[in-house]
């Protein structure tokens, strides 16, 4: 599924002021008054050794909880030279990754790759060092507040309501960006080429839709970006989720992360 395909259809609207009353089969959440920490996995299903690191991302859900991380796998397509293209990946995961390493201390990308809060954490596969850095975020008071609320819209469609407010008093900063996010959850892949093969690949919170960043007010505005996102047919919507954070495109902070299943019928 190619970006062009996926976005063209999608309607979008960045209002201010409050969301609208929400019908009763609309699902939702708020984020907590504390950081959740935003965690990126760069991976490939052409990588030997990403599988563990595709595992160790499937299980962060489970043992921390929505308050404390949100997980997301972004499939690279470097990798797909060497004889399997991975279905999952999208040439602007490589770029993101890209952009990330540029503030790390060595802007070599590599997968397995994680940032955790923007933030490269080469000891992810050590227990206490990715605690260690989750505590530290979750730590911090949040500074912004996120809802996600979706409800079941036209035939084979998510309409989606993305609520942030960045506080007043962040300097005044005009450098602040949501970011809306879909993933899937429990993706199988059986790999016939390149260093996995004849492996059976098993993937969690990969991104399938990834927004344009746009800009947040840091005053205090209530910004809303409401939009209508048209689902691939080979998707199993029961194993979809939102996500959503706030960061400084300056700084590289991560204000704020926020994760929701799709929790409402969306017919084909």
């Amino acid at each position: 599924m190619s970006w062009h395909s996926l976005t063209s259809p999608l309607l979008l609207a960045l209002a201010c002021g409050a969301l609208d009353a929400a019908p009763a089969s609309t699902c939702q959440r708020s984020s907590p008054p504390h950081t959740v920490a935003l965690v990126e996995l760069f991976t490939s299903e052409g990588c030997s050794s990403c599988p563990p690191a595709d595992r160790w991302l499937s299980t962060l859900a489970a043992r921390y909880g929505p308050e404390q991380v949100v997980p997301l796998s972004l499939h690279v397509d470097y990798w797909d030279y060497i004889g399997w293209q991975d279905r999952f990946a999208q040439a602007q995961f490589s770029e993101r990754q890209r952009q990330l390493g540029q503030r790390s201390a060595s802007p070599v990308v590599y997968t397995p790759e994680v940032f955790v809060g923007m933030r490269e954490l080469r000891g992810w596969h050590d227990a206490a060092s990715f605690e260690q850095r989750l505590r530290q975020i979750n730590r911090q008071p949040a500074r912004a507040d996120i809802r996600l609320a979706m409800k079941g819209g036209e035939a084979g469609a998510l309409a989606v309501d993305a609520q942030f407010r960045a506080p007043a008093g962040e300097d005044g900063r005009n450098s602040l960006q949501g970011v809306l996010v879909l993933y899937e959850d429990r993706l199988e892949s059986s790999v016939r080429r390149g260093e996995n093969r004849g492996a059976t690949l098993r993937h969690d919170h990969v991104v399938r839709y990834w927004s344009p960043p746009f800009p947040l007010r840091a005053d205090g505005t209530l910004q809303t970006l409401r939009r209508t996102l048209e689902l691939d047919a080979e998707w199993n919507t029961t194993k979809l989720g939102l996500a959503a954070f706030v960061h400084d495109s300056r700084t590289g902070e991560v204000l704020q992360a926020i994760s929701l299943p799709v929790c409402v019928a969306t017919v084909r």
